[in-house]
């Protein structure tokens, strides 16, 4: 067999990276297609949660079990409780981001969500004594800066006790969730990560089975629609889709299309229900996308990737939105 020239395996990795940006691109897209599906299914936060990893575990366990993969998992006990773990954080962000679209609008809570690499580094520091250093202290200040022009909250909002400013928090405390979700997970190893995406939605099931309100799905019709889209179309395909992408990409293109989600979930906002925001909280979106790829990028300076470990930095998404 002739050996391979420097010329083909050049070609090959290009066009390896340019599938990988494609699927990701496409991973991106759907994700900021969300909250218009949340919105639109009319039900409650938790059902629409509820539904979604119910879904969502049909659609990722259909496909786990089609690629063979549960026949060599590489669950230990403790890497499992990990996942389990992981999976109590990731479902109540969910649903604290789906309460945030009710309470402010899909920009406002995605573009304040989009803080999580800050709580990522901040909570690696204090839990597990992560290196802090006085630059990423100085880029995650130019953020939360940038995040309060972006939250458009004002002195009244503390006084008046409004749906708003609850909502803007809600947002926050989503992210600060995803946070946790992206370190538990980070200490597994290897174990596919659509096993663990796998492990996380089925926690949700009965997480969220005592809050979800049946009665209340009565007669909804079309909107199953929505709930189904959410279970296959963001936790399934999406999924796959990221997964595939971040293997073959490096850190620098994953999190620079990153950035696609809230782009598309802003545009979404404003052609569906006619939802922008303002010229001074656009000031502050630059602001916190600037100093989320100077973190992300100082945090991941390199991606390891392999067939049986999970190497994505931590959706934008590390753990899919």
């Amino acid at each position: 067999m002739p050996a391979r020239s420097v010329g083909d395996m050049t070609s090959e990795s290009k066009g390896t990276e340019t599938r990988g940006i494609a699927q990701l691109t496409t991973a991106m897209v759907l994700s900021g297609t969300l909250g218009v599906f949340v919105v639109e299914s009319g039900a409650s936060p938790f059902n629409v949660v509820f539904f979604r990893v119910l879904f969502g575990a049909l659609a990722l366990g259909g496909y786990v079990i089609a690629r063979g993969w549960l026949r060599d998992h590489g669950f230990t006990p403790r890497t499992l409780g990990l996942a389990v773990l992981g999976g109590v954080f990731i479902v109540f962000n969910w649903v604290f981001l789906f309460q945030s679209y009710e309470n402010t609008s899909i920009s406002v809570a995605t573009v304040v969500y989009h803080t999580q690499p800050f709580y990522v580094v901040l909570l690696g520091a204090l839990l597990f004594r992560e290196r802090l250093t006085a630059a990423k202290v100085g880029w995650i200040a130019l953020a939360f800066a940038g995040l309060t022009l972006v939250s458009g909250v004002t002195p009244g909002d503390f006084t008046s006790g409004g749906t708003y400013l609850l909502g803007v928090g809600q947002a926050l405390l989503a992210a600060l969730l995803y946070g946790l979700s992206t370190l538990v997970t980070k200490r597994i190893t290897g174990v596919r990560p659509h096993l663990i995406a796998l492990v996380q939605v089925l926690v949700g099931i009965p997480l969220l089975l005592p809050f979800a309100d049946f009665g209340a799905m009565a007669g909804t019709g079309a909107d199953w629609g929505w709930l189904v889209g959410l279970g296959f179309i963001h936790t399934g395909v999406m999924y796959v889709l990221m997964y595939a992408a971040y293997a073959q990409l490096p850190v620098s293109k994953i999190a620079v299309l990153a950035f696609v989600y809230p782009a598309v979930a802003m545009i979404m906002d404003w052609a569906v229900y006619g939802h922008h925001i303002g010229l001074v909280q656009a000031l502050g979106v630059p602001l916190i996308v600037l100093a989320s790829l100077k973190v992300t990028l100082a945090r991941n300076p390199r991606v390891v990737t392999s067939r049986r470990t999970t190497s994505a930095p931590a959706p934008v998404a590390p753990q899919p939105r």
